[in-house]
């Protein structure tokens, strides 16, 4: 074939290609596939011997199928050459088309990578044009669609060894062996397709004849199971509508079958959960989430999914098996605010005052002088993100990691308020309060300790934090004050605490001292606290003893 130039190629010569490629199109299974593949090179366009190297899951290529040379084919079918070493293949010689054509001056250099190769035997090339033992061609399979590798995805290579005719391919000769390949590589394609069809077929008799075995079984172990069960639908317009429920469902959501009927699980879970009922809404999938009571209530329940196939159309139905864990999760409640809040005062203790301290703050320097050192020591302005790890590289791009944090700033230190709102911490200690339980005894301290975090709580905002640190000290989170807004609160708190409290059956008083700090990105939860602490004491000791408790 390769000896004809393209205006004279014979009317047997397309025959016989035709021929080649429909036994390649027609094969019955992969394997089948690939072999006729590898002889149809060599009974079709000329060749002594050719190879399919086929693209295995884990990206290397394996020998899949050989002709021509059954010692060479006994050597070297099954073997593994590596994904690195074929693309270096592949990336070099003389691109003819979509063809690789290395020539055994270039081709010494592949003697000992790892793709599994053979040599044929014959004399030294005598004429430009003669084909030489060392020389290599490959054609490379892409999958279907656009022709060439420039936008397909690689399958495997042809390789194909010495034309029988001893001479280099010719253009028409090159062109046939690409448009082979490309065919090829719609026939490996068309094989796999066929063979996961087959296999998809072939598993889905036997869960249809599983599903039909087992009917009577499952009904009655959905009926009488102790826990919920429901079957929603899936897929569709329709998905999680609920079609069946068991008795145990309708008892723990207090509603009839009937009127089940009428619902999703997405109109029955709290709309805080709706977000995790969607990402477990699959085989598989658990979820632990909130159902609502016909009483309006809701009960905490675990959802595990499974799948129900269909005898003729496949999956279709989801099985949700529903188990109450209200009493579980009554409990993880309590267990979690005991370890995060103060057991006498109930306010947030001193590790989740620090928690949600350190939540507001990041690590990014702010002061001037620290950026400054660090341009110095990278050469360029430095860019830190939410955890204090630096980027090495400047730009609008690394800032992109802030996008989520609004930077914790503090109000102007100057003696003027310049109107700046921050995060003000204020930190109170009481006064007196020893004397209260040296006298009267820890209950009565303990009572005082109660009320004052009463008092606090109400005459902060919503969304502000009064934490105990510890012994008779309390924490203020208030966000979006200035200077002037934190001086007033301290004083509305402070007037609040000296009235007198009932403790033990009789009226104490207590003062309080309050020191104002200010958190801001660059500081850790401590830094500010010890900010607060030091003003506090600084205040507590401006003001005599004798008039600390009076405020």
């Amino acid at each position: 074939m390769e000896t004809e130039s393209e205006p004279y190629v014979r009317l047997a010569t397309l025959r016989q290609l035709h021929q080649v490629m429909a036994d390649m199109n027609t094969a019955r299974s992969l394997a089948d596939t690939l072999q006729t593949v590898a002889d149809g090179v060599v009974n079709g366009l000329g060749y002594e011997l050719a190879c399919v190297n086929l693209v295995r899951p884990d990206g290397d290529l394996v020998v899949a199928a050989f002709a021509g040379n059954p010692a060479a084919e006994a050597l070297i079918t099954g073997r593994v050459g590596s994904r690195e070493s074929w693309e270096r293949r592949l990336s070099m010689g003389q691109l003819w088309g979509d063809l690789v054509f290395i020539p055994h001056t270039e081709g010494w250099i592949l003697d000992d990578d790892d793709v599994p190769q053979w040599y044929t035997d014959g004399p030294a090339p005598r004429f430009e044009d003669e084909w030489h033992p060392s020389d290599r061609l490959f054609a490379p399979m892409y999958t279907p669609g656009v022709q060439g590798g420039a936008c397909g995805e690689l399958i495997g290579v042809l390789s194909v060894d010495r034309p029988r005719n001893g001479r280099l391919p010719g253009a028409w000769g090159r062109e046939a062996l690409q448009m082979y390949a490309f065919q090829a590589a719609i026939a490996i394609s068309n094989a796999r397709l066929r063979a996961n069809m087959q296999r998809a077929l072939v598993r889905l008799e036997r869960e249809q004849q599983a599903l039909r075995a087992s009917e009577e079984s499952f009904r009655q172990a959905f009926e009488y199971a102790p826990s919920g069960m429901a079957i929603a639908e899936m897929g569709g317009d329709q998905h999680g509508r609920i079609l069946r429920t068991n008795d145990a469902l309708c008892r723990l959501l207090g509603r009839p079958a009937s009127a089940m009927r009428r619902y999703s699980f997405s109109d029955l879970v709290h709309p805080e959960d709706i977000g995790t009922l969607l990402r477990t809404s699959a085989e598989g999938g658990r979820a632990e989430l909130r159902l609502g009571r016909r009483d309006g209530s809701y009960v905490w329940v675990s959802l595990r999914n499974s799948v129900v196939a269909d005898a003729a159309d496949g999956p279709r139905f989801l099985l949700t098996h529903v188990e109450d864990i209200e009493e579980r999760k009554r409990r993880e409640l309590q267990l979690a605010h005991r370890a995060s809040h103060d057991s006498l005062t109930g306010l947030p203790n001193s590790a989740e005052l620090r928690a949600r301290l350190a939540a507001r703050l990041c690590r990014r320097p702010t002061h001037a002088g620290a950026l400054e050192s660090m341009d110095a020591a990278y050469g360029h302005p430095a860019v830190f993100d939410a955890n204090g790890h630096g980027f090495d590289f400047p730009g609008v791009a690394a800032l992109d990691a802030y996008d989520h944090h609004v930077h914790t700033v503090s109000p102007d230190e100057a003696e003027r308020d310049d109107g700046t709102k921050g995060l003000a911490v204020l930190f109170c200690d009481l006064d007196g309060f020893k004397s209260i339980n040296d006298r009267f005894g820890h209950n009565a301290g303990d009572a005082v300790l109660i009320e004052v975090a009463r008092r606090l709580t109400r005459q902060v905002r919503d969304g502000d934090t009064v934490a105990r640190l510890g012994g008779d000290e309390f924490v203020i989170l208030a966000d979006g004050l200035g200077r002037a807004d934190a001086q007033d609160l301290a004083v509305r708190l402070r007037s609040e605490i000296i009235q007198p409290i009932r403790a033990e059956g009789r009226a104490v008083r207590v003062g309080a001292s309050f020191g104002i700090g200010w958190a801001h990105c660059g500081m850790t939860a401590d830094e500010v606290l010890k900010s607060a602490d030091e003003r506090m004491y600084v205040e507590k000791r401006s003001r005599p003893k004798q008039h600390r408790r009076a405020g």
